[in-house]
Parts: structure tokens; C-alpha cells; sequence
């Protein structure tokens, strides 16, 4: 076994160089099309960039543009970058390739045959460089944008659920849980895609755990998997923001406090439950007090409080009273109640997600700087819910809503036939003080004005009018509008 890790960590090392040197000999010159030209500015000079933002990644490339002191070559390098993470990528993935194949090659592991060795080794290096000559991510390798990064975090994360795979029954195995939750949180201020690995860490984690584990167990634990990409991604992400914002409300307009008093006051307060939750769950000296903590951190990360407004209130409310029934159930059976540890393992990595999600506090003190790019000026709490909401891209109606022929709804008001329309929740924005002695406060403004159409359909993917005249060509559609 111990020459198998020596011949499995040397052709791996191989297979990194060979992609990171083609890579490297393959980069644009220069700064190439699309967003390329953006990332690599925002990353020389931390400026801000369109929502919602990459923080670690330029925080990363920024490191490798300090290498040079002729800006000429601040592209160059900001390429030379992707193009070592993507041959760590295709590392990672050789050696997650590996350990696969090994689990069904290798029957006796303390006795491995030399065609057994090169069977492995063989199939890492096949799919490891079939995928580095690919079009698609080669052409994404060799350029400054955020895709050759983010690939390297899933195949890091995957292959770290299958190294825990290998020590799960070990007392400290969950380590390797806590990392893959820390690298989630920093692959968030690169890009959202790393979320799409947690449903095949979940199955990998189900499959370790129920020795017998069939279709109906990987169907829900594939449904357990998207409640946590739902907790993340539309928890964690955008309910530290809501609930900060609910804090800086009451301190600012309610207390007549300076502005950024609530943001601070819930930090502080978050990771006081976060610890709180970790210490009561680690001595499991009181079942009541664990329960308590760790719905308070539940609450405090935002995660139940899904929506805007007073709906998002509601439900919140709604998940934390089904959640609390859950936890203080008296009858509950023991195989279905949540342990002490995997209580502090959740709190654990909830707390290294944010760690990783902080990078997102450049983005605030970069904006506050008036950086030449300063896109959306996300200067507060407020601003940065919008930048990271990417609101000003609109929205698209991808379970309901119009297809690209629908007619906006139409009222009658006073004989007229008027538009019907909808706005979306109230924002908040810092008031202009017209004296130095004025307290700062947030002033409410009207949200965004929508239109709702008469017609509506589940599912549209011909919903935009503006492309209409392509629609009609795929379709073959004749004749004209009446």
C-alpha cells in the first residue's frame, strides 16, 4: 500500500505538470473577450466589479500581479493563474479518478499486483488528460476569468470527501467535513458553482454510512443534498445580509446610532452563538441549552428567513417552530434524532462558511474607497443585499410566468384601460444629511416597478420579448401580429 501512495502521488504530480505546462505554454498574451479584461482590472487594483462580485479571486490575483512591476504583463500573469489552478485541477482529479477505480480493481489492498498498480494509474491518467485537452476547459484555462479557478475548488472538494471516505470510522475523520465546509465558503467569493459538488458529496457520505444503501435511501439523501444547496445558497449567502440589515435598522433609525453600529452589534452577536452553539454542543452538559443555541444560530445566519419583507418573517417563524418541534421531540426515535456531534459538526462548518464568506468584506471596504471601478457602489449592508441579489439584472420567470407573446394585463380605472403593475419590496438607502449635526438615519424608498402579464405559463423558455423575431425563426412562425 505505501508504494501504491508513492506511484499514486508521483504520476499524479506528472499529470499536473503536463497540464500546467501546456497551460502555461497556451495562455492568452493579453487580456481576452467578455469579462476577462474586467476580472483582471478589479484584481490589479482590488476595484469592484459587476454582481456579485469575486472577492477571493481577486485577492488571489492580485497576489500573482505583484510579481511584475511592468503593468504590461498584469494580464499575463493574472492568466499564468488560471492556468496553475487548472492544473491543480486536473491533479485533484486524477486522484479522485484513482481512488475510484482503485475501490473496484484493488480486492486485497496489502497485496496489490503490478497489472492492478497500472490499471489504476492508467485510468487516472486517461481521464485526468482527456479532460485537460478538452475544448471547453482548456479554452477556459488559459484565460483571466473566474471558471478555471472555481473547477479547481470542486475537484479539491470532491476529492476531499473521498480522502474523509477513506478514514470515516476514525474518531477525527468529520476534520475533512470541516475543511470541504471552509473551502465552500471561500469558493463563494469565486464563484457559486462549487455548490453544485455538495449533492455528490452528500451520496458519497450516504454510501459510507448505510451499509445498505439502495434507490430509495439515494433519492432522499439527493433530497437532503438540495436542502443544503438551498440552505447555502439561498440561506446563508443572502440571510446574513437580510438579518444584518434588520440589525443596522434598529441601531441606526430606531437607537440614533451611527451607521454600520448594527452590522457590528450582529457580528458580534453571530459568532457569539456560533461559539455558543459549538461549546454546548461539544460538552453536551444540557440537551435544552444545545437545542437553544443552535436554533439561535439557525436564526442568526438568516437561513429560515427565505423571501423579503414581512414573508420572509413569516416563514422564518414557520421553519424555526418545525425545526424546534424537532429537536425538543420527547418521543423522537434515537436513530432519527440529531447527535451532539453531528449538532457541533453542522455548527462547525456553518462557522467555517463564514469564515470563507468574509472575503465579501473587501468588496464593502473597496466600494467605501470610490475605486475609479466601482460597480453598484455597494457601501452598506443595503447596497451589498442588491450587489450580491444581483438586482439589477432583473429577473427571469424560470418555474411561472409569461412567454415571449404575452399581453400585460390591462385594468380599468376612470373608463382607461391601464397597465396593471406590481412593485417589489422597499429599499433602503443612507439620507443625505443637510447639516453635520444630523443623526444618520436610512431613508425607505420604492422598490422596482414590474409589469404582470395576462398570460402566464409553467416552465417558459421563450419568455423575452426582445427576441421575439428569434423566436419566431426557430419556430418557423408566419404571418403577423392582429
Amino acid at each position: 500500500m505505501k508504494q501504491y501512495k508513492t506511484v499514486n502521488n508521483l504520476v499524479g504530480w506528472i499529470t499536473f505538470l503536463i497540464a500546467a505546462t501546456v497551460y502555461c505554454m497556451t495562455i492568452e498574451p493579453t487580456a481576452s473577450f467578455w469579462d476577462c479584461p474586467e476580472f483582471i482590472t478589479t484584481a490589479y487594483k482590488l476595484e469592484v466589479g459587476h454582481p456579485p462580485g469575486a472577492p477571493f479571486f481577486m485577492l488571489t490575483a492580485n497576489l500573482f500581479t505583484q510579481f511584475v512591476s511592468d503593468p504590461a504583463l498584469v494580464a499575463k500573469m493574472v492568466n499564468y493563474m488560471s492556468a496553475l489552478m487548472s492544473g491543480a485541477c486536473i491533479l485533484f482529479l486524477f486522484w479522485s479518478i484513482t481512488h475510484l477505480v482503485r475501490k473496484l480493481v484493488i480486492t486485497d489492498e496489502t497485496n496489490i499486483t503490478r497489472g492492478q498498480l497500472i490499471t489504476v494509474m492508467g485510468s487516472g491518467l486517461v481521464g485526468a488528460l482527456a479532460y485537460t485537452f478538452s475544448d471547453t476547459f482548456w479554452f477556459s484555462a488559459v484565460e483571466g476569468e473566474v471558471y478555471a479557478y472555481s473547477s479547481m475548488f470542486t475537484a479539491i472538494v470532491f476529492w476531499l470527501i473521498l480522502k474523509w471516505e477513506d478514514v470515516a470510522d476514525q474518531p477525527h475523520s468529520d476534520r475533512w467535513i470541516i475543511l470541504i465546509a471552509y473551502l465552500t465558503g471561500l469558493s463563494i467569493g469565486v464563484h457559486l458553482l462549487n455548490l453544485l459538488c455538495l449533492p455528490a458529496i452528500v451520496l458519497v457520505y450516504y454510501y459510507k454510512k448505510v451499509p445498505g444503501a439502495n434507490a430509495k435511501g439515494s433519492l432522499l439523501a439527493l433530497a437532503g443534498s438540495m436542502v443544503l444547496v438551498a440552505a447555502v445558497l439561498y440561506g446563508i449567502v443572502p440571510g446574513v445580509v437580510k438579518v444584518g440589515g434588520w440589525f443596522e435598522l434598529l441601531f441606526v433609525n430606531s437607537l440614533g446610532m451611527p451607521f454600520n453600529t448594527g452590522v457590528i452589534v450582529y457580528v458580534a452577536l453571530l459568532a457569539a452563538a456560533i461559539i455558543w452553539g459549538i461549546y454546548e454542543s461539544y460538552n453536551e452538559k444540557s440537551r435544552t441549552r444545545m437545542n437553544l443555541s443552535f436554533l439561535l444560530t439557525i436564526a442568526m445566519l438568516g437561513i429560515p428567513f427565505y423571501g423579503h419583507g414581512a414573508s420572509a418573517v413569516i416563514i422564518g417563524i414557520l421553519v424555526l417552530g418545525v425545526l424546534a418541534a424537532y429537536l425538543f421531540a420527547s418521543k423522537l426515535n434515537e436513530k432519527i434524532r440529531m447527535s451532539a456531534r453531528t449538532m457541533n459538526t453542522a455548527l462547525l462548518c456553518t462557522m467555517m462558511i463564514m469564515v470563507g464568506y468574509s472575503s465579501y468584506a473587501l468588496i464593502v471596504i473597496r466600494s467605501v474607497a470610490n475605486t475609479p471601478m466601482d460597480q453598484n457602489s455597494p457601501e452598506d449592508i443595503f447596497t451589498l443585499g442588491e450587489y450580491l441579489g444581483r438586482e439589477q439584472y432583473g429577473t427571469r420567470p424560470l418555474f411561472y410566468g409569461p412567454a415571449y407573446s404575452s399581453k400585460v394585463a390591462l385594468d380599468v380605472e376612470d373608463g382607461y384601460c391601464v397597465p396593471r403593475q406590481k412593485s417589489t419590496d422597499t429599499k433602503y438607502v443612507r439620507k443625505e444629511k443637510t447639516s453635520p449635526d444630523e443623526k444618520d438615519s436610512y431613508v425607505e424608498l420604492p422598490g422596482r416597478v414590474e409589469y404582470e402579464y395576462a398570460q402566464n405559463m409553467l416552465f417558459p423558455r421563450m419568455y423575452s420579448s426582445a427576441h421575439t423575431a428569434y423566436y419566431k425563426s426557430w419556430q418557423d412562425i408566419t404571418g403577423y401580429d392582429v
